[in-house]
């Protein structure tokens, strides 16, 4: 259960946000002229993760709808739960679908399963090619040195991890951040007071993996604040 008694100040999440920006600045763009991207958006669905599962389905769909204009986005939801209970969705290809199924989805008690996700991201990817996993949760109960391992076997098969942490817990920080610098993604915190910068990130993320350099654009047009800021830092943005 995620540590609450040190809440992030704004300058420390500021910082955050900006180094996750720098970080997928430098993650290359894989989608090829007229592709659909593909991203498992991936949630820890045990009992300290209710509040936070409602705020996923809700920004999920925004998701969906912000890179519908660059090709689109085929998203497969992944979560685990209970004893040993992981799932995985069909690829979806539009927020409606996708909100469907995550709304007969309730959280129940149980141990992070982050080995099992990284393992299945890996298989998923080389069988078709997975642009980016994204993760969000709040505490890891697994041995942090198989998760490398698995996080450096996805960054040799090219799908990059932006792991999103709610909470302060230090050994999920610590776990996170490797993964996404094995896996060539990035890493950010987040907690109540930074829901709209978590909902703005994801949607530069979601329109990064649709499209890179030239979907941002079409975001920053809209007048999207992470958006414009990680177009700046783009090779020739």
């Amino acid at each position: 259960m995620s540590d609450q008694r040190h809440p992030l100040s704004k300058k420390t999440n500021r910082q955050a946000v900006n180094a996750f920006l720098d970080q997928v600045r430098k993650t290359p763009a894989t989608v090829s002229a007229g592709g659909q991207g593909r991203l498992i958006f991936a949630l820890d669905a045990t009992a300290s993760r209710a509040q936070t599962w409602d705020q996923a389905s809700e920004l999920q769909a925004e998701m969906f709808q912000i890179a519908s204009a660059q090709g689109g986005l085929q998203i497969q939801l992944a979560y685990y739960r209970g004893h040993q209970e992981f799932e995985t969705s069909p690829w979806c290809r539009d927020g409606n679908t996708l909100l469907a199924r995550m709304s007969r989805v309730r959280c129940r008690g149980g141990l992070t399963q982050i080995k099992r996700l990284l393992e299945h991201t890996i298989e998923t990817t080389r069988k078709h090619r997975v642009n980016a996993l994204v993760f969000i949760g709040d505490c890891v109960e697994e041995p942090i040195d198989v998760l490398c391992d698995l996080a450096g076997q996805m960054g040799l098969v090219g799908t990059v991890a932006f792991m999103f942490q709610e909470g302060h817990d230090l050994a999920a920080r610590t776990a996170f951040a490797e993964i996404a610098r094995l896996s060539g993604g990035a890493y950010c915190p987040f907690d109540a007071a930074s829901a709209d910068q978590l909902r703005d990130l994801l949607r530069a993320v979601a329109v990064y993996a649709s499209g890179g350099a030239k979907a941002l654009k079409a975001l920053d047009n809209r007048n999207n604040p992470m958006a414009h800021r990680l177009l700046a830092q783009l090779p020739g943005g």
